[in-house]
């Protein structure tokens, strides 16, 4: 990682990582469909350690499920010093790709995904369990879009750090 890559703490910027990690998910989903691949979703973006500059970062990734058209890529995140040797392991994500026909721009089938040891197995059955959870609290919170009112819902604001003044409304 280069300086310019840096915020003014001296760490890699977030953006930078997880533009990084879209173009490795974008290899990794077009080489199993055999064709053009959009991201869709990333999920799970969390930052467990800072990358530092001059360390070398390793992104490790495999396709972890596949559906009708969408493929999802597990994406490893490690920071190694070189002075040092020690390896950190800064974050995982997962990147929903769609495949795309080049002719047509339509979502097009991709190939079956070949699991070939329980590892791959396991990392399958848990990206199905992601795509289950991530559809129930997407009803869920869109059920408490359509019920929430700010007018009853005003006292849950008493506890939080904000002050609301209601002259902009």
């Amino acid at each position: 990682m280069i300086p310019s890559y840096a915020n003014f703490g001296g760490k890699i910027h977030g953006g930078i990582l997880l533009s990084l990690m879209d173009k490795v998910a974008y290899a990794c989903a077009s080489k199993h469909a055999g064709t053009y691949v959009v991201t869709v979703a990333v999920e799970q973006v969390e930052f467990l350690q800072p990358v530092e500059v001059g360390q070398l970062v390793s992104l490790l990734a495999s396709v972890n499920y596949v559906g009708k058209s969408s493929l999802i890529v597990g994406i490893k995140v490690i920071a190694e010093s070189i002075k040092t040797g020690i390896k950190v392991h800064t974050n995982t994500s997962y990147f929903t790709m769609v495949a795309k026909d080049e002719e047509t721009n339509q979502p097009t089938l991709v190939p079956a995904l070949l699991l070939e040891t329980h590892e791959e197995a396991r990392r399958f059955l848990e990206a199905m369990k992601r795509k289950e959870l991530r559809k129930s609290y997407q009803d869920e919170l869109n059920n408490a879009k359509t019920i929430l009112t700010v007018e009853e819902s005003l006292p849950l604001l008493s506890n939080e750090r904000c002050v609301f003044s209601g002259s902009r409304c």
